[in-house]
């Protein structure tokens, strides 16, 4: 347990450059960014892509530009690409990153385990769909990164365990404080992380200003901390001071190390996974 995970989620599908002047939108800036925190303890890159304009772009072919970008200087990294929901609906769009092959073959990919609402906007995801993104995954050999809101996800997990499309060991996402989720509590956390798989993995996220906590929380008692500019733009609650994706990894490494604990490295993280070390 000593050794922490340190997810990486630096864009999103929301932020724009209106909203942050930190968040990279275009490739060369989520590469530099994703590079910059690898030095710094991130072993685990959560990418969203953008298009030439930056909106939300479900393309492979960026997907395999913003991989070949950062495995050209860290080729050890574990790189998650993202299948949300929010913003495409189709199984072909959603299901495109995972067709990339060989050097350009993402190691994981997300899978939100439930339709939610955000603040603003709703992430569809259909029992259908959830499965056809899982049996996809599982016939490529792409570790699903298990996104986990509220209870009934977890439930959806060990469904899908149960029919075999999920293998372990098991990797969640835990969100934290979205307004109509689980919130950053330990009763809220507890009754989510009691309730996972044996042989699970699990990472504190936050959204907004339950991020620093939901971090503490994956650092005490769970296996590490997803931080990133896609969750929260600011450090502190009352938005005083704009967030980076360096300064919050920066942090999250420091809080870690004062708990005690040590960084895992991106091969102790392949290791812990069970991924394949990247060719």
């Amino acid at each position: 347990m000593h050794h922490k995970i340190v997810n990486l989620a630096p864009t999103g599908m929301i932020p724009t450059r209106e909203m942050s002047a930190h968040v990279p939108l275009s490739i060369d800036e989520i590469v530099e960014d994703c590079r910059r925190c690898a030095e710094r303890g991130a072993a685990t890159f959560h990418l969203h892509a953008r298009d030439a304009n930056g909106v939300p772009t479900y393309d492979r072919q960026i997907y395999a530009r913003l991989i070949g970008g950062i495995r050209e200087t860290h080729p050890d990294a574990v790189i998650c690409v993202s299948l949300s929901g929010r913003t495409f609906t189709e199984f072909s769009e959603r299901s495109d990153p995972l067709r990339l092959e060989g050097d350009l073959k993402p190691d994981m990919a997300s899978l939100t385990l439930s339709s939610l609402n955000f603040s603003q906007t709703a992430s569809l995801n259909a029992p259908d769909m959830v499965r056809r993104l899982a049996e996809m995954m599982a016939e490529r050999e792409i570790k699903p990164e298990l996104e986990v809101f509220d209870l009934g996800m977890v439930n959806y997990a060990h469904y899908l365990a149960d029919r075999g499309l999920l293998k372990p060991p098991y990797y969640f996402n835990v969100l934290l404080g979205n307004v109509a989720t689980a919130q950053a509590t330990p009763t809220h956390l507890a009754a989510i992380v009691s309730s996972l798989p044996t042989n699970s993995l699990w990472c504190g996220a936050g959204i907004g200003g339950a991020q620093l906590t939901a971090n503490a929380a994956g650092l005490l008692f769970g296996n590490g901390a997803r931080v990133g500019l896609e969750d929260t733009l600011w450090y502190d609650r009352e938005r005083a001071q704009p967030a980076t994706n360096v300064g919050l990894v920066d942090r999250v490494v420091s809080l870690a190390q004062t708990l005690g604990h040590t960084i895992a490295s991106a091969c102790e993280v392949r290791q812990m996974l069970a991924l394949a070390p990247h060719a």
